[in-house]
């Protein structure tokens, strides 16, 4: 049986157009024509021998080939991005500082400090886990090279704005959410200590549903968030990134509550050029990112 090998030019472009959610952003990014792009589509699904795209409307959706193939694109991509890392950057040295939302801290963090520190052992990471207006606060005053953050609409000098996410009502995982527009109570809600973005998201959808609220529970960290929603005392509005299993999102038709509008992620930096180091930090965040909000989408 001949063994098949995947050509990582083209892994890396179907990975590539799924992330940026279309092949002809993808095409300019990688300096393709987009029949080129057509051309290494068509040889990925000849060599994985079975379909990996369907029709989805006007576009296209990944079959569960695909799903599979996007999986093992990313990981194999991942390995080779970090060996010529560490084969062509082996004296990258330095300090990066980056700033993150906690959203992000407990499963993006791990994974792109990891490969990172492997690939440059020499180089000096300091992680922040803060709140929107710190990370903005930092970077624009030169205390973080990097900073994830969610958007208020806010811009700094250096940003690239990485995509949207839909926000979500999210209750308990176990049982019933404990409440329902029709009691005409009103609605007990668990948020993050002001200002919070998403607890004015909340909020107004809220009043201009004509939906009465309260504030059931307050918390100053994301883990006292989890634990009083998953314990029934309200709920709460977060998007889908790095939820724990003992809270899941609600349909808002479900429980009598308006539907949420889209929150904006930026990746901020305090320089056009960054540092090296930094700015190789920066492309691993991205990956992981990007991927993560596919997964979330899917």
């Amino acid at each position: 049986m001949r063994r098949t090998i995947f050509d990582l030019d083209v892994l890396r472009t179907f990975s590539t157009g799924i992330e940026l959610g279309n092949f002809a952003k993808a095409a300019e990014k990688l300096g393709r024509s987009t029949s080129a792009v057509s051309a290494q589509l068509k040889k990925l699904e000849e060599q994985a021998g079975t379909p990996i795209f369907r029709k989805a409307g006007r576009g296209l959706a990944l079959t569960d080939a695909g799903e599979t193939m996007l999986g093992y694109a990313r990981r194999l991509l991942e390995l080779n991005d970090e060996a010529a890392a560490a084969v062509h950057s082996i004296e990258l040295e330095g300090w990066v500082r980056l700033g993150l939302q906690e959203d992000f801290g407990e499963n993006l963090l791990p994974e792109v400090l990891g490969r990172f520190a492997r690939a440059h052992p020499k180089v000096r990471i300091e992680a922040r886990v803060v709140r929107n207006a710190e990370l903005i606060e930092r970077v624009t005053s030169g205390k973080l090279d990097l900073a994830l953050a969610w958007s208020d609409g806010t811009l700094t000098a250096h940003c690239e704005r990485i995509g949207e996410v839909p926000m979500r009502w999210i209750g308990p995982a176990e049982g019933a959410p404990g409440w329902h527009a029709s009691t005409g109570e009103p609605m007990p809600l668990v948020s993050l200590e002001a200002p919070c973005l998403l607890r004015n998201a909340a909020t107004r959808a809220l009043d201009e549903a004509g939906i009465s609220w309260r504030l059931a529970f307050v918390s100053p960290s994301l883990g006292g968030l989890w634990a009083a929603t998953a314990a029934g005392l309200g709920l709460t509005i977060r998007t889908q990134v790095g939820l724990p299993a003992k809270v899941q999102p609600l349909v808002p038709e479900a429980v009598g509550l308006p539907d949420l509008p889209k929150l904006g992620l930026v990746l901020h930096q305090t320089e056009a050029e960054l540092q090296p180091a930094a700015a190789r930090l920066a492309e691993l965040v991205l990956q992981a990112v990007r991927g993560a909000l596919h997964e979330t989408a899917a």
